[in-house]
């Protein structure tokens, strides 16, 4: 039966170790950068849509100033169809009733004219308001797009240390015992990227709980894997401290 060198066992589990520390931060990085591209998207799109609404808003007092010049058109038409035929009444009576038709009619089309002067100076309020927006749109978006190219520049940067560490990973995992190397592995996932642990000052410095003097001596014998009681990671002291 193979006799394994338990002390160098665990030099290499340090080893992996520092590698893999490396690996779980930026792969957690790398999880966390998209997000940050949806939420720039996100903000984008809601200052696209406070632009769609002064749009809207500039439509319909454009729309609302036609329908009122329409108004204006049909109302002074219809004054001189009147006016023309003030003159070809019979009686005073008549007259003086077509007159008060005609004086109202010149009212209602000074209020109109009045109204589609009023949408006149809203609609160019509104469009330099629209203007002054698409602007800062632009600019915003000339940001925006740095911070998502920036983002993703370092996830390509992220990529590539992940393949340098993958390969420096594959090479440390070589004369791990498979059976070690499998312990390890099924705690580092389960314990945030951390499976051994240093003891110092008589305390797991994976989880900070006290480890007993007996705990220590056994894990100075290196006769055996000694895990953490409480977090389950796997113990080591530091022969130089």
């Amino acid at each position: 039966m193979e006799t394994i060198d338990l002390k160098s066992q665990l030099t290499s589990l340090i080893g992996l170790q520092a590698i893999d520390s490396e690996i779980y931060v930026l792969k957690a990085e790398k999880y966390a950068l998209p997000q940050e591209i949806q939420a720039i998207d996100a903000a984008f799109e809601e200052k696209k849509q406070s632009l769609a609404a002064l749009e809207k808003k500039l439509l319909d007092a454009q729309k609302q100033r036609k329908e009122k010049e329409l108004e204006l058109g049909t109302k002074e038409e219809a004054n001189k169809k009147l006016q023309s035929q003030l003159y070809s009444l019979k009686t005073n009576n008549e007259y003086q009733t077509m007159l008060k038709q005609i004086q109202d009619g010149k009212a209602d089309a000074s209020v109109i004219e009045d109204k589609i002067l009023g949408l006149f100076e809203e609609g160019d309020k509104i469009k330099a308001e629209t203007e002054a927006e698409k602007a800062r749109l632009k600019e915003e978006e000339k940001v925006f797009a740095g911070q998502k190219n920036k983002i993703e520049a370092r996830i390509k940067e992220i990529d590539e240390r992940l393949s340098v560490l993958e390969a420096q990973r594959n090479q440390a995992s070589v004369g791990i015992s498979p059976k070690i190397l499998f312990q390890y592995e099924k705690i580092l996932s389960s314990r945030d990227g951390l499976a051994i642990a240093v003891v110092k000052d008589d305390s797991c410095k994976g989880c900070n709980m006290h480890v007993p003097p007996q705990t220590i001596n056994l894990i100075k014998m290196y006769e055996h894997i000694i895990t953490c009681e409480v977090c389950n990671r796997i113990l080591y002291v530091d022969s130089q401290a």
